[in-house]
């Protein structure tokens, strides 16, 4: 590993609260695949690491999630962690140590703002919990856990509640057949999809919406969706 690679990426441990045994391990979970191409002579790409920080970010965010809320049932539980596991929690993190400055990215993804990327972002926080969990095992990777998803509990009092349930549980409730999501369009590079998503239920118009992911996009949608509800109700 080149000298100026090594101390850029002997700073960011701080910000892990982390000092690597074996810094490669972090150095591969920056690596974008982009990276391996164009250059051949840099470790491979962090999918690999991505595949197991995302399992060991899903087993420690669940347990503190058990200690922290002893009194809720599964299904809060299980709304809690969707939403802390979820690519915008992922993303929040990386931005906030500043984990796009340190990406490993080819010339031409660098230039297209590939450092900026909410799907690599979150791809390569994950990959860095796996890096944490390989060379430290858990107890080096729930400090890290604890540290920076804890601002994000806090932030909701109770579980929180996602636009597409409500609007189910809204339809359910008037006796209507359940919401139906189509794909409009999907444009944008492959690395970097924008989904356009539609949902109806029946009687109402239809509300579109836009989001980097088909998940988002459906959120977005039933968001708009329930507003109308909502201003109709209230006209």
């Amino acid at each position: 590993m080149a000298e100026a690679r090594a101390a850029k990426l002997r700073a960011l441990e701080e910000a892990l609260g982390h000092k690597f045994k074996r810094l490669e391990l972090l150095d591969q979970a920056l690596t974008h695949r982009s990276a391996v191409k164009a250059h051949g002579k840099v470790p491979e790409g962090y999918e690999r690491l991505e595949f197991l920080g995302d399992r060991v970010l899903g087993l420690l965010v669940a347990e503190f999630l058990v200690h922290r809320f002893p009194r809720e049932q599964e299904g809060e539980l299980t709304r809690r962690h969707t939403a802390l596991v979820r690519r915008d929690s992922l993303v929040r993190v990386a931005r906030g140590i500043a984990l796009g400055d340190n990406l490993r990215l080819s010339k031409g993804e660098a230039e297209a703002g590939g450092r900026k990327s909410p799907t690599l972002l979150a791809d390569a926080c994950e990959a860095v919990i796996a890096a944490l969990y390989l060379d430290g095992g858990l107890e080096v990777a729930r400090p890290f856990i604890e540290r920076h998803w804890s601002p994000l509990i806090e932030e909701d009092e109770t579980p929180p509640r996602d636009a597409k349930t409500a609007l189910q549980e809204w339809a359910q409730g008037q006796r209507l057949p359940l919401p139906v999501y189509r794909t409009v369009a999907v444009e944008g590079p492959s690395h970097e999809p924008m989904f356009t998503i539609a949902v109806s239920v029946e009687g109402l118009p239809a509300a579109e919406a836009c989001g980097r992911s088909k998940r988002a996009a459906e959120q977005a949608a039933a968001t708009r969706l329930l507003a109308s509800v909502k201003d109709a109700a209230r006209g």
